[in-house]
């Protein structure tokens, strides 16, 4: 009696170091915000504790049951603390740490659990009696101002687990991609299986000895009456199928694309003094899932097939391209690309000073030397080191590409890649890399002049003029690709078709470089142009986002719409804290936009055209499509951005060095590469009724008229 009397007077004391009864009525949780596809699939989620609540009754009745026998099965009896039990623990461990054969003990009911997980602070982690007491303090007020059900709600929504997941609902998604109102028996019994040790116990990591664990787990319920022998010698010996997808954003459906996400609505929550990472938000994107696996296929395809091509043409010294031709399958199954060791030999024992250059740029060298090693030394040692060597080597000479589609009528993005795999390249190649576009900038240069009253019947001269810039004297002498010109008069309409650097250069000295460069930022191009004479062959470097956007412009009638991400942010509680206020402009006329189309049409229609292979390629026969095919100095960018009324689609294929580059003509060229990216995306779509654009929808005919170029003799040019 005394001794009682005594522990509860201690007890007592200790409250005051306990939580305050304010903290335990309202306690402070850490939850994550989550984004959503356009479609209703997750894509991410953004939180220092992945966590989101889920009422008790919501949660599997396996799972409810599974953590009652398991931890704490007179809970519904005990009104916060299990004296017995807490007595036996602190004598046990008390005797333990004397040196006597006794182990630590828990002792502590789940309501104490709770009490240790959300108030960590107040009452710590250390091993001792006075933590016990004061776990039981507050396990006590707990079950003043909680029924029983909501305090096993909290639990199951508060404790932790591996990868950063907090709460059964996040747990569950995370090992079975699945809700916690989902989980069969024994998926529940593996997840409270893992309350006892998560490393340990982990069915990653360590499959048999979850599996033990889970097994144990669903012993206690039989013994609770929750779960029949014939049931559990059913199943005992079955593996439990882990599906794991982390909250890491790599393990998004669109890993590139939840990243802007982020960093958006990072930028966002500052602006508005919100914590995104501590706030359950809803943020609503205009990503479609089944676009974006359609995409990433197409991608994964492509690319593999283009680095087998890249592994063989390096190989030795002579290309296997006019023995292989366009037949990517030689290429993949022969041993130039099967045996790494082939891979790009002949191209490294060529180019050793650029090897030693890519040494001397890479992170590590950078490292060794801020610790003090010489030149001389660091170089050695990594130079002889085989296997940064070999990482070196396969990282430079990686194909990796950029695709994005975007609905032209309100510039919502539909699907973003932005490269072959962020857990090992964040270098995101839709928004943020800047590449030389190539012909693909063509159309900016034919729409000024268009809408300046040239006609695209207007003739030029398929040949090589040169152009002397008045103020630095610089000669300017464009070819076209291979170095040749037919001397042939060519329309404007057949030059963009054919890609004719000579025609497209005769204009842009007509119209002046400015007006292209000023037109471009107007129709989307957000990044600085230069405006020079070469400006119209794709000089100056723009991201994939900015030349889909502009062509979509196009695509849209003149009307220039930003790219679109987020459509709208919802609180916790169902308010609405941002909603997307479509910004259109004008920047073209109807009638200039659909005669620039109509000759962009012809890349895609004519034999001559460079975009052909989408027709004949992939049998997208019927549909309304123009487009535009970019290739720059050594093959080192491949582009391709097709309009459709509904769709606009583009890809980027290179090396992320611009050192780096395809060996052949053939297989440099946009044409070969990132027409294979948005061909195969298309492909895959008509396969699908739920998803192929419309045949039936087409771009408005051009209202032509007899306009006339204000300057068609070669002879009569004047100097830009």
């Amino acid at each position: 009696m005394l001794g009682g009397l005594t522990l509860l007077g201690y007890m007592l004391l200790l409250s005051q170091d306990t939580p305050s009864l304010r903290e335990i009525e309202n306690p402070e949780w850490s939850y994550a915000s989550v984004a959503y596809t356009a479609d209703g699939v997750e894509l991410a989620r953004y939180g220092r504790q992945n966590r989101t609540w889920i009422p008790y009754d919501s949660i599997s009745i396996h799972t409810r049951n599974a953590l009652i026998a398991t931890e704490d099965h007179r809970f519904y009896d005990h009104w916060g603390v299990n004296l017995f039990r807490m007595t036996s623990a602190a004598s046990q461990t008390i005797l333990g740490k004397l040196g006597l054969p006794f182990d630590r003990q828990g002792g502590s009911t789940l309501t104490q659990q709770l009490a240790r997980n959300i108030y960590n602070k107040q009452i710590g982690f250390e091993v001792s009696i006075e933590r016990k007491l004061k776990e039981a303090v507050t396990a006590v007020r707990l079950e003043q101002l909680y029924a029983k059900d909501e305090i096993a709600e909290m639990y199951l929504n508060t404790v932790s687990f591996l990868y950063n997941a907090y709460g059964i609902e996040a747990a569950a998604r995370t090992y079975f991609d699945k809700s916690a109102s989902d989980l069969d028996l024994l998926e529940s019994a593996t997840l409270v299986g893992l309350l006892k040790g998560p490393y340990r116990y982990d069915p990653q990591r360590n499959p048999e000895r979850s599996k033990i664990r889970r097994n144990t787990v669903m012993q206690r319920m039989i013994s609770q009456g929750w779960l029949d022998k014939e049931t559990y010698e059913a199943v005992k010996d079955i593996p439990t199928e882990t599906k794991l997808r982390t909250a890491d954003v790599t393990q998004s459906v669109a890993p590139y694309f939840a990243e802007q996400v982020r960093r958006w609505v990072t930028k966002w929550g500052q602006e508005n003094n919100i914590d995104i990472y501590g706030t359950a938000l809803r943020i609503e994107t205009t990503l479609d899932s089944r676009l974006q696996s359609a995409a990433q296929d197409a991608v994964s395809t492509t690319l593999d097939g283009l680095q087998a091509v890249v592994n063989c043409e390096w190989s030795a010294r002579s290309s296997p391209r006019l023995q292989f031709g366009a037949d990517i399958s030689k290429y993949q199954n022969d041993p130039c690309h099967t045996d790494p060791n082939n891979h790009w030999a002949w191209f490294w024992e060529r180019n050793s000073t650029l090897l030693n250059s890519y040494i001397r740029e890479s992170a590590r060298y950078r490292s060794l030397r801020n610790d003090g090693k010489s030149d001389e030394d660091t170089f050695d040692e990594l130079l002889n080191n085989s296997t940064f060597i070999d990482s070196l080597k396969t990282a430079k000479s990686r194909v990796e590409n950029g695709f994005v589609a975007m609905d032209p009528s309100n510039g919502h993005v539909k699907a973003w890649v932005g490269g072959r795999d962020l857990s090992i390249d964040w270098y995101d190649h839709v928004g943020v890399a800047k590449r030389q576009p190539g012909s693909i900038f063509k159309p900016f240069t034919y729409a000024w002049a268009v809408d300046s009253d040239y006609s695209p019947e207007s003739v030029y001269i398929d040949s090589v003029f040169q152009y002397k810039d008045e103020v630095t004297g610089t000669i300017w002498s464009p070819q076209n690709f291979g170095d040749i010109s037919s001397g042939e008069q060519m329309t404007m309409r057949e030059g963009l078709a054919r890609s004719l650097n000579t025609v497209t250069a005769q204009i842009i000295h007509d119209i002046n470089p400015r007006n292209v460069a000023d037109f471009a930022n107007l129709m989307g191009i957000k990044s600085d142009l230069d405006p020079v004479p070469s400006l119209a062959l794709g000089t100056s470097d723009v991201t994939l986002l900015e030349a889909v956007n502009a062509y979509s412009t196009f695509a849209n009638r003149g009307i220039q719409t930003d790219p679109v991400m987020v459509t709208r942010i919802v609180s916790e509680t169902g308010q609405i804290l941002y909603q997307y206020q479509p910004k259109q402009k004008e920047v073209l006329s109807e009638e200039t936009a659909s005669v620039v189309i109509d000759m962009l049409r012809d890349v895609i229609n004519m034999s001559y055209g460079t975009g052909i292979r989408i027709r004949n390629g992939y049998g997208l026969y019927g549909y309304d499509f123009a487009g535009k095919t970019g290739t720059t100095q050594r093959g080192a960018d491949g582009w391709f951005i097709l309009m459709h009324p509904e769709l606009v689609t583009g890809a980027w294929v290179g090396f992320n060095d611009r050192r780096m580059s395809f060996r052949s003509s053939y297989w440099g060229q946009g044409a070969h590469n990132a027409l294979f990216v948005v061909g195969g995306f298309l492909a895959d779509l008509k396969e699908d009724e739920n998803l192929m654009i419309s045949i039936d929808q087409t771009f408005p005919p051009p209202p032509y008229s007899n306009r006339t170029n204000l300057n068609t003799d070669p002879e009569n040019r004047v100097k830009w």
